[in-house]
């Protein structure tokens, strides 16, 4: 039977906690994304942003789009040192949080800021050069990675919901990361892989008007022109201000 875990809740409380015990060192931090638009409120957040972490309520519209996508994509085939992402495939019930966060802190310019022997270090090592399946049983089969998630679980504003199978909570994590190679990429574990929504320039971040276009906002366009679901939670990873 496969692994169900509670749920975490998008808060830069949770995500910076769980960030820390998986090994990402003091000097980044999450920051809560109170618009996209409005100049006074972007100002609060340190630039550059190396990841947005975004909760995104799959409504039937999302679902059309991401089926749509997928439909004639192959099984992922990516691994090694050679690829621009490190992807997971969700096998665990309810840790698309999780999940969302290694991809954020493995695949920004986070992945500096990563603690040598730390548990996210040795699952980096362990997964790195094996294939999609193989990649997804190292995040399973880590203990330690099971009881931070846990962890931070406890450390949301609001009660934990319990674990129930065959309960989805119509919404994922999605994280949005500026990688090696320049590119805006997309991540969720409940895809068919990587997303790869183009190149941006140096002096562009994730939160840039041109990464939002081609990815976050794209979303949201989608679900404007089908007066769909807004509630989305979004969260930004920069430097710390301690």
């Amino acid at each position: 039977m496969a692994k169900l875990w509670s749920i975490l809740e998008n808060n830069p409380v949770v995500m910076d906690h769980l960030a820390r015990s998986l090994g990402l060192d003091n000097t980044l931090a999450f920051y809560d994304i109170y618009s996209l638009t409005d100049a006074d409120l972007l100002a609060f957040i340190p630039r550059p942003v190396y990841a947005l972490l975004v909760i995104i309520p799959l409504t039937p519209t999302w679902r059309e789009s991401r089926q749509s996508e997928d439909k004639d994509k192959g099984e992922y085939q990516g691994k090694g040192e050679d690829d621009p992402v490190i992807w997971f495939k969700q096998t665990i019930g309810n840790a698309c949080g999780s999940i969302g966060l290694v991809h954020c802190l493995l695949n920004s310019e986070a992945s500096e800021h990563i603690q040598p022997d730390s548990i996210l270090d040795r699952i980096r090592k362990d997964a790195l050069p094996k294939s999609m399946f193989d990649r997804a049983k190292v995040l399973e089969d880590s203990d330690e990675f099971e009881k931070a998630h846990l962890e931070a679980a406890q450390l949301g504003d609001t009660a934990t919901p319990t674990p129930e199978a065959k309960v989805h909570m119509g919404q994922h994590f999605v994280a949005f990361v500026k990688a090696k190679d320049g590119h805006l990429w997309e991540l969720e574990g409940d895809r068919k892989g990587p997303l790869d929504r183009g190149v941006l320039k140096d002096d562009e971040d994730v939160l840039s008007p041109a990464a939002l276009e081609k990815g976050l906002g794209r979303l949201m366009r989608i679900e404007t022109e089908n007066r769909g679901d807004l509630r989305f939670s979004a969260i930004a990873l920069a430097k710390s201000l301690d």
